[in-house]
């Protein structure tokens, strides 16, 4: 069968895949946000759903007053007699620990913490044996993947880190994943760096530590050489092995859509791709089309891929909502779901800065997207948000000013803040409905007044993407409110449609 890249779509960096009891689950990283971790599921690599988040509690991991696309980076996830275990690092603070579970569905652990320096760590359970794999440096401080035998119930390390290989002579050599497969271990990196020249490489021994062989054929996955009319899929890396009922195996990786053929900005985040292995007589194996990954790749897989399920309301969400994220160590008595509504209570913190604001938020997912909210309540400054970080936002509210309710669109990108434009609202009109309307280029803002959609303005994609803004994030819809007197705001009749709108029945009235 054909599958469509990406399988997890949107904000859903740094992959890592395991098996357990017939079923897969996929974690990736989450950065600032909290709930952290997410970890998805399912029964036939084709169709993810997410089942639960491993760090739901503050006292798992330290975010507060995190820099954006700092906090939690790469996790590992690995399912062991019984027990599932992600392990990661808190980048801002450079530590490097792992919690656990029976039910990976109910709560995690408290961290242990493990004294070896890098990112991206990884575990191997190997006969009775564990093996904690992370970037680092080596003596002379050059780039290298570091390796320990560790004790996994208390983190302690049994044996010296020590250097296990170099790299094949990329940069920001990251993310290994050591694999006991037949009779070698293979160790799987990526380099590069997280961008367009990103690509996945690896190496083999027949001793867990070492000396590695590099595969001649690196990079094994990679489109790093595609532009232009080729591939709008770009960024591949940071890879993870998994083997599937029929004894095939597959690699999950990290890659970004970037906005058009000729453009090369991407908002969305880095997202998760499949493509198959296939193995060499000599034990070596091979990755992809080729070495790359396309948009629809033919699979020995089973299952018809559902493209609808990142679709958002009211209708069928509410606090226990898996995809709602929070910003750095949030207050929960801020946020109360009632029946088919939110009310959120505004602080004087305000999406500007790296902090805590009252903001809850949904990845997008897909290029065109239209979303329409009804705001109403007393705090100063309520609506809708498109937020990549502090510094790069798109602010469409409802504003109380001068004992007169505004309509106000914002942006903000790097050092300039602009009002847009503002409306002010009918005198007794105590409710603003919002409509926002994005295709690969831009986003439109529009609201209705008088029965009629109106439009607001209009802000460019690019803006919002890591290659203007920085840092390793993506896009999310967020409601947010700003109130030094903790007044509240209220929203209703939430609907975010993702997916391929590209007629749009708003009138686009200037």
């Amino acid at each position: 069968m054909k599958i469509q890249n990406p399988i997890i779509r949107g904000f859903y960096p740094d992959p890592s895949v395991c098996e357990a009891e017939g079923k897969y689950y996929i974690a990736c990283s989450s950065f600032q946000y909290l709930p952290g971790v997410p970890i998805f599921e399912s029964e036939d690599l084709v169709n993810w759903k997410q089942v639960a988040n491993a760090l739901t509690r503050i006292s798992q991991v330290e975010l507060h007053k995190v820099p954006s696309s700092g906090g939690v980076f790469a996790p590992t996830l690995r399912y062991y007699e019984g027990t599932f275990y992600m392990v990661t690092n808190n980048n801002t603070f450079g530590k490097n620990f792992y919690i656990y579970t029976k039910d990976i569905r109910g709560e995690w652990s408290e961290p242990i913490f493990v004294d070896q320096e890098g990112i991206d760590p990884s575990l191997l359970f190997d006969h009775g044996k564990v093996y904690f794999t992370s970037n680092g440096n080596d003596a002379q401080g050059k780039g290298c993947i570091l390796q320990c035998e560790i004790d996994i119930k208390t983190g302690e390390k049994l044996t010296e880190s020590i250097p296990v290989w170099s790299g094949s002579g990329g940069r920001y050599l990251e993310s290994p994943h050591l694999y006991h497969i037949g009779d070698w271990y293979y160790l799987m990196a990526a380099e590069g760096g997280t961008e367009y020249g990103h690509m996945i490489t690896y190496a083999r021994s027949k001793n867990p530590f070492g000396p590695f062989e590099d595969y001649q054929g690196n990079p094994v996955l990679t489109n790093r050489d595609l532009g232009g009319n080729q591939s709008s899929i770009q960024g591949i890396g940071h890879g993870d092995l998994i083997q599937d009922k029929k004894g095939n195996y597959y690699m999950v990786c990290l890659g970004f859509r970037q906005i058009g053929m000729w453009q090369p900005y991407h908002h969305l985040g880095r997202e998760v791709f499949l493509a198959p292995v296939t193995w060499g007589e000599e034990g070596w194996f091979k990755a992809g089309d080729q070495g790359i990954v396309t948009e629809w790749m033919d699979v020995d897989l089973d299952g018809n891929q559902d493209m609808d399920k990142y679709h958002v309301s009211f209708e069928d969400v509410g606090s226990s909502y898996l995809r709602w994220s929070y910003l750095r160590d949030y207050h929960k008595e801020n946020y109360a779901f009632a029946d088919k509504r939110l009310r959120i209570r505004g602080t004087a913190i305000t999406l500007d800065e790296a902090d805590t604001p009252t903001f809850v938020g949904i990845r997008q997912s897909e290029f065109h997207t239209r979303l329409k909210v009804t705001v109403s309540g007393q705090a100063k400054e309520a609506g809708v948000t498109f937020y990549m970080d502090e510094s790069q936002h798109y602010d469409l509210s409802l504003i109380q000013q001068d004992g007169k309710r505004q309509i106000m669109l914002r942006i903000h990108v790097g050092d300039a803040v602009c009002a847009v434009n503002t409306v002010i609202l009918p005198k007794g009109e105590e409710k603003a409905e919002l409509f926002v309307v994005s295709d690969p280029e831009k986003y439109e803002f529009y609201y209705t007044m008088d029965g009629k959609k109106k439009f607001l303005g209009s802000a460019r994609t690019k803006y919002l993407s890591s290659e203007v803004a920085g840092g390793f994030t993506g896009v999310l819809m967020g409601l947010y409110a700003v109130d030094e007197d903790g007044k509240w705001a209220e929203f209703e009749g939430l609907e975010w449609k993702q997916g391929e709108n590209k007629t749009i029945d708003l009138d686009r009235n200037e």
